[in-house]
């Protein structure tokens, strides 16, 4: 039997800006239904330019499964989506929106 490796357990940070038809959709709120089917912690925000980010942490393929969830859900809106991969940070106890 082969144990897990330890980047399965790595918790990871995704910031994602995407870019389209965004904003007036129900983009966040649609994000925070998705959030709730996986193991990620952070938020979905407007930017004032007409994007959206999104910060997730969590373990890798569970964010990398969230992120499949949110472009499943709402990629017709989406024209282009930039993603920075980072440290987590664990600042959030939960998804939500942020403002």
């Amino acid at each position: 039997m082969t144990e897990p490796s330890s980047d399965d357990h790595a918790t990871v940070r995704r910031t994602v800006i995407y870019t389209g038809r965004v904003q007036g959709v129900g983009f966040r709120y649609t994000t925070c239904d998705v959030a709730a089917d996986y193991d990620v912690t952070g938020y979905v925000k407007n930017l004032r330019d007409g994007r959206v980010e999104l910060v997730a942490e969590g373990r890798s393929e569970e964010v990398d499964r969230f992120l499949d969830g949110v472009a499943d859900a709402l990629g017709g809106y989406v024209r282009d989506t930039q993603i920075t991969a980072s440290p987590a940070t664990g600042q959030f106890n939960q998804f939500d929106v942020a403002y």
